[in-house]
C-alpha cells in the first residue's frame, strides 16, 4: 500500500508540471527556470519508479514515449472527420460566392440580415482527433479516410502542447479536434542540426508534421519539434455543447486546449472578405504555414441546417492563398560566399511564381543536401517558398529528368578572392580559408581583429567598418594602419576630434601581445583561451605558422579539427601576406613574454572567480592567471582548485564550502599572482 504523502505528493506534482507546459508550450511565458521544471520532473519519476501503482495514464512521463509499434491500429470515428470544400478562386470573389450559396440555402432575401460566420486560418499540417474520457486523453487518431484512422496515441502524447488532461472538464467523453504542425522556426533549427550531422533534413513542416506522427517508434517522434491546433469537436457525452463555433473554441481554449488567437467572428461577405485579406497580409509573418483561411457558419443550429453534400459541410469553405510550391527548371548553381567564409550553392531558376512573389533564387544550403535530394543543373524542380523564408528547392521531378542533366562539382577555390576552399572533420560546409583577405569576409574581419579582446582598436564598430569597406579605404586588417586624418576625415558623421581619437587607438593597438595577435587574425575555431595556449607554447608566430598538425595538436586543447583549421589559414598565401603587412606596419608585440616550453607556476589548476574584486576587474584577474598558465572556469566542481571571492560573493563560494575547495580572498589572490 502507498503511503497516502507519497500519493499527494505525485498528484501535486503532475499538476504543477501540467501548469508549466501549459504556460511554457502553448502560452510562450514560462512560469519557472528550466533547471526548476526539470526538478520537479526528476522526482515524479522517481516516485512512479519506486511505486509503480502511482503511474496514471494522464502523467508527465508518459509523453517520453513507449515501445516501438509494428503497426498503427486502426480505430472507427464515431462522428467522421469529413473535409471541406475548397474554394480555389483565390481572390475576394471566393468568399462572396461562398456567402451567396449560404444565403441561398437557408432561403434569405436581401433584405434579411447577414450571416454571422467563425473565421479561423487553415493551417498545413496533420489532422488529428484527440478522445479525452472524463478529461483524460485515452485514445488520438488520425483521419484516414474521414470514416476509420490511425492510432497514433503514443505519439501524440509526445507533443507537449497537448494536454493529457483537460482544466475544468471530466465529460463522459470529448472529442477534440484539430491539426499538429511544424512551426517554421522549428523546422529551420531541426534541419540545421540535421545537416550539421549529414542527417536527413525533412522536406517541408507539413511533410514533417506527417512523418513524425506516422513513426512507429515514439521515441524519434519526439524528437521532432511538433505543435497543435484545436479548430473543433467531434463525439460529444456529458458536455454540454455551445451554441455557436466561437463560443466552443473558448471553451475549448480554457480546458487549456491551444486553440489560435487569430481567429474572428464576422458579420456577411464583407467580413469574410476583410479576414482573407487581413491574414493574406500578415501570412508572411505567421511563425507556422497556412495555405488559406476557413469560414464557417458561426451558430450550430444553422449548421445542422445547412447539413452536408457529398459528404462535405454546406455550412464551411476553405478559402484558399496563392500555392508557396511550385515547379521550374533549375538552370545553373553558383556558389555564394558568406561573411564567415562558407560557400553555400544557390540555385538559379527559370522565374516562377511562388508565395506571392517571383523567384529566380534558391538556396540548396551546403553540398551534401544537393547529394542527398540528387538535384542537377537542367532538373524540373519543386521551389518551395513560406513567408518570409529564402526559398529552396525542396525536391526533384525526377520522372521528368532530361538526359543532358549535369552534376554540380564544389569549387576548390573560393569563387571571390581565389583562396584555397577547406572543409572540416564531420562538417557540412567548405569554407574559404582566406579569411584577411577575402573581401566577401572583410568586414566581419575587421570587426573581429579590431575588438576589445583582439587589437582593442577603441571606436571601430559596425558602422565605422561599413563606411571605411565602402569607401574602399580598408581591404585588410594592415590597411587600418595606413589611415590619416585626412582620408578619415572625409567620412560621413566624422569630425575631426573623432577621427583624432581613433588614430590614436589604432597606433596604440601596434603594441600588442602575441596572444591578442593569434587571436585578431580570426582563425576559425580559435578562440581567446586557444590563442593564449598557442602563444605560450610557442612563443613565437614564426615557429606557430611552421608547426604542422602534429605539432599543434601537442597544445593543450588543440584537437584534429583545431590544428586543421590552423594548418589551412597559415597555408593560405593571401593570409601571410596580410600578416607581414601588419608586420611591416608596426604592429609588434615583445617576445619575451611568451616563452616557449616554460614551466609556469599555475599550469593545470583550475580557478573559479565569484563576486567583485576592488583592485581589478574580473577580466583582469582572469587575464592575470591564464597569463600564468591556469585555467578559469565558469562553474565550481569537483576539478576546481581555488576560488577567488570577492564582495557580493554568491553560490559559487557556497559551493566551494560544500567541496572543501581552497578560498582565497583578494589580498590572497594578489599575493598569490604576484608571487
Amino acid at each position: 500500500m502507498v503511503n497516502v504523502e507519497y500519493i499527494n505528493r505525485a498528484a501535486w506534482l503532475r499538476n504543477r508540471i501540467a501548469e508549466y507546459d501549459y504556460w511554457y508550450y502553448v502560452k510562450d511565458a514560462p512560469l519557472v527556470p528550466d533547471a526548476e521544471y526539470d526538478k520537479l520532473f526528476r522526482e515524479l519519476q522517481a516516485l512512479e519508479e519506486q511505486y509503480p501503482e502511482l503511474i496514471i495514464d494522464d502523467s508527465p512521463t508518459r509523453r517520453v514515449g513507449g515501445k516501438p509499434l509494428d503497426i498503427f491500429p486502426q480505430v472507427a470515428h464515431i462522428v467522421s472527420m469529413l473535409s471541406i470544400r475548397t474554394e480555389t478562386d483565390i481572390s475576394e470573389q471566393g468568399a462572396i460566392a461562398f456567402d451567396a450559396r449560404v444565403r441561398k440555402e437557408l432561403g434569405l432575401t436581401d433584405t434579411d440580415p447577414p450571416v454571422e460566420y467563425a473565421c479561423e486560418l487553415k493551417f498545413d499540417g496533420l489532422a488529428i482527433n484527440l478522445q479525452y474520457r472524463q478529461g483524460v486523453l485515452v485514445l488520438a487518431a488520425t483521419r484516414g479516410d474521414g470514416v476509420v484512422g490511425e492510432v497514433v496515441t503514443q505519439n501524440i502524447r509526445t507533443i507537449r502542447q497537448i494536454p493529457l488532461r483537460l482544466t475544468g472538464c471530466d465529460a463522459q467523453v470529448l472529442e477534440v479536434r484539430g491539426e499538429v504542425y511544424m512551426a517554421r522556426p522549428d523546422f529551420e533549427r531541426y534541419n540545421q542540426r540535421q545537416r550539421e550531422q549529414g542527417l536527413p533534413t525533412l522536406v517541408n513542416p507539413r511533410n514533417g508534421a506527417a512523418g513524425s506522427i506516422r513513426q512507429l517508434d515514439p521515441a524519434l517522434a519526439a524528437k521532432r519539434p511538433l505543435s497543435f491546433f484545436a479548430y473543433g469537436v467531434g463525439e460529444v457525452a456529458g458536455w454540454d455543447k455551445p451554441a455557436t463555433h466561437a463560443a466552443m473554441l473558448d471553451a475549448l481554449a480554457a480546458m487549456n486546449v491551444p486553440v489560435c488567437d487569430e481567429r474572428a467572428v464576422v458579420q456577411g461577405a464583407q467580413g469574410l472578405v476583410g479576414f482573407h485579406r487581413r491574414i493574406e497580409e500578415m501570412r508572411d509573418r505567421l511563425p507556422f504555414d497556412i495555405d488559406g483561411v476557413v469560414y464557417k457558419v458561426n451558430r450550430i443550429a444553422l449548421q445542422e441546417q445547412l447539413g452536408f453534400v457529398s459528404r462535405e459541410p454546406r455550412w464551411a469553405v476553405a478559402h484558399k492563398f496563392a500555392a508557396e510550391e511550385a515547379v521550374t527548371t533549375l538552370l545553373d548553381i553558383d556558389v555564394q560566399v558568406g561573411r564567415t567564409g562558407a560557400l553555400t550553392p544557390v540555385a538559379r531558376l527559370a522565374p516562377v511564381f511562388v508565395g506571392g512573389v517571383t523567384v529566380t533564387n534558391a538556396t540548396l544550403h551546403n553540398e551534401d543536401e544537393i547529394r542527398r535530394k540528387d538535384v542537377r543543373i537542367g532538373d524540373k524542380v519543386v521551389v518551395r517558398r513560406a513567408g518570409d523564408v529564402i526559398p529552396e528547392i525542396a525536391r526533384v521531378v525526377l520522372q521528368d529528368r532530361p538526359d543532358d542533366v549535369r552534376e554540380f562539382v564544389m569549387p576548390t577555390l573560393c569563387p571571390v578572392c581565389g583562396s584555397h576552399v577547406a572543409r572540416e572533420l564531420d562538417a557540412a560546409v567548405w569554407r574559404c580559408t582566406g579569411g584577411l583577405f577575402c573581401p566577401a569576409q572583410r568586414k566581419q574581419a575587421l570587426l573581429h581583429f579590431s575588438g576589445r579582446r583582439a587589437m582593442d582598436i577603441d571606436g571601430l564598430g559596425d558602422k565605422l567598418v561599413e563606411q571605411l569597406v565602402d569607401a574602399h579605404l580598408v581591404s585588410t586588417p594592415a590597411d587600418l594602419y595606413r589611415l590619416d586624418l585626412d582620408s578619415i576625415g572625409r567620412l560621413e558623421r566624422m569630425g575631426e576630434k573623432s577621427a583624432f581619437n581613433l588614430l590614436d587607438a589604432i597606433e596604440k593597438s601596434r603594441h600588442t601581445t602575441l596572444a591578442r595577435f593569434i587571436f585578431a587574425l580570426g582563425i576559425r575555431n580559435v578562440g581567446e583561451a586557444t590563442a593564449k595556449d598557442l602563444a605560450s607554447h610557442f612563443g613565437s608566430l614564426e615557429k606557430l605558422q611552421a608547426a604542422d598538425a602534429e605539432h599543434l595538436q601537442q597544445v593543450r586543447d588543440v584537437g584534429p579539427v583545431v590544428a586543421q583549421s590552423l594548418v589551412d589559414f597559415f597555408a593560405e598565401a593571401h593570409n601571410r601576406a596580410v600578416i607581414e603587412q601588419l608586420r611591416s606596419l608596426g604592429v609588434h608585440w615583445d617576445e619575451h613574454e611568451t616563452q616557449p616550453d616554460k614551466p609556469l607556476p599555475l599550469a593545470g589548476k583550475t580557478f573559479v572567480l565569484t563576486g567583485t574584486l576592488a583592485s581589478l576587474s574580473r577580466q583582469q584577474a582572469k587575464e592575470a592567471l591564464e597569463s600564468l598558465g591556469a585555467k578559469v572556469a565558469g562553474s565550481v566542481s569537483k576539478k576546481t582548485d581555488y576560488v577567488v571571492a570577492g564582495i557580493d560573493s554568491g553560490s559559487k563560494l557556497e559551493r566551494a564550502t560544500e567541496l572543501n575547495i581552497a578560498v582565497l580572498n583578494e589580498s590572497e589572490f594578489l599575493l598569490l599572482i604576484e608571487g
